[in-house]
Formats: structure tokens, sequence, C-alpha cells
């Protein structure tokens, strides 16, 4: 099997949690939805091409940030209630509340990302892309800027069978890889992250997206140090273990 390794780095990132509002937390590591779109936004493309990821990295630290929060209740303005006001038609106007809120940020990021499409063909494509991007490449926030140091082709073994398997980076571990439940309490915080939508339409003229969930095992890089032998675990050639999702 061929996949693509990309090793890159963040600043100052927040790969939000869909349920936080007022503090925006941030996920550990991006989630495969987020890393799935750049490289769609990165290639042009304009349909889902369907791909496997495994994702790993650390951060240095955490900070908060704040920023402007801008709250649309849809309320007719009122005088001393609203900061902002937007004029509507036939005299009418809504209110707009302006207040402040604070962003979880990581510091210092360093991700290995590995991409395999489920069409080899796309393999080039995605690499000449990511190397040669027609504007800047973002992952998180559209101001997340992503430093790309390293983007290659790589071959991807199969099944890793040695039972003392280490990992340099925290990592996603899909729990459908293990059944083992003397692992379980072992293994780091659980996450279900979104992968791939499709639009479902529930009205004329009406869509939403029904997420694809991956359910996840968080594991810091210090509990990685004995990972039993899985099933559907590869590496590629310069030994970066993978777990695909």
């Amino acid at each position: 099997m061929k996949g693509i390794r990309i090793e890159a780095y963040q600043n100052l990132v927040n790969y939000r949690k869909p349920t936080s509002f007022q503090l925006k937390e941030s996920y550990p590591l991006p989630p495969y939805s987020t890393v799935i779109g750049m490289i769609h936004a990165a290639c042009g493309f304009t349909s889902y091409v369907p791909m496997q990821v495994s994702i790993q990295g650390k951060y240095h630290s955490k900070v908060n940030d704040l920023w402007t929060r801008y709250e649309f209740a849809g309320s007719t303005f009122e005088e001393g209630r609203h900061q902002l006001k937007v004029e509507l038609t036939e005299g009418k106007a809504h209110g707009i509340t302006r207040g402040v809120s604070t962003t979880e940020l990581l510091v210092d990021v360093e991700l290995v990302l590995h991409i395999v499409p489920e069409d080899e063909r796309y393999i080039p494509i995605i690499v000449d892309a990511l190397k040669s991007p027609v504007e800047y490449l973002s992952l998180g926030r559209r101001e997340d800027l992503l430093q790309i140091n390293v983007v290659k082709e790589v071959e991807i073994a199969g099944e890793f069978t040695d039972s003392d398997i280490g990992v340099l980076y925290d990592i996603y571990l899909p729990q459908h890889l293990t059944n083992d439940e003397k692992i379980y309490r072992k293994l780091g915080t659980t996450y279900r992250l979104n992968k791939v939508y499709e639009q479902l339409e529930i009205s004329k003229g009406k869509k939403i997206r029904q997420w694809q969930k991956v359910n996840v095992f968080h594991v810091p890089a210090s509990e990685t140090n004995q990972l039993y032998a899985w099933s559907d675990i590869y590496f590629d050639a310069d030994g970066y273990v993978i777990f695909l999702a």
C-alpha cells in the first residue's frame, strides 16, 4: 500500500470542539474532518475523494486568547441592551450583543499525518498540491497557518506485530482496532470525531450535514511504549506507526 506522510508545524492553533462556546476548547490533535478538509482545499477537490488518515503529534503548552464575540439573538434593538444595531426595512432594527470570549490555543504544534487515498492515482496530485499550494494552507481556524516541512510518498507495510511498539507522539487510536477491554483502562481520553459527511435534504431547499463519526482514544506519547499486537496497524518505511481510520 502507498500513502503520503506530512510532517508539519503550527505556532498557535485551535482545533475547536463543536460543543464549546464561551471557552472555545481545542482537541489535542486535529480531527479527521479537519485534515481531510485541508487536503481537499489544497487540491481543489469539489467532491469527496475517499481516503484514510492517521493523525499523531504533540504540542508544547496551552494559552488562552481573547476574541470578540457577537450574538445575533434576532431580537428588536434596545438602547442600553445591544451594542450594535442592524437596520431593517420599515423602520425596524435588530440588536447585536458584542462581548468578550476566550479561545484555547495549542503552542508549537508538531504534526505527523499519513494520508492514504482509496485510489492511488490521487497520491501525486495531493503531493504536488501540498508542495506548491495555490494559497497558504491552514489547519484548524482559517488563521491557523500550516507550515509543511516534509511531504513524501511512502510505502506502507502490512500489520505491525512487534509487542513493544514505541510511538514518539500523541496519537489517535481508533477504538475499532481493538476489542481488548484491559487496554481500554490504560489508554487516554475517548473522543467521538467527525470524519466525512453527506448532505441530507430535510425539506425543500434545506439540507443538513450527516456526519460519519470515528470513536478514538487520544493516547499520550508517554503511554504508547506498550501498544500490543493490534489488528489493522501499519507502519511506513521510516518506522512511523500508522493507525488508519
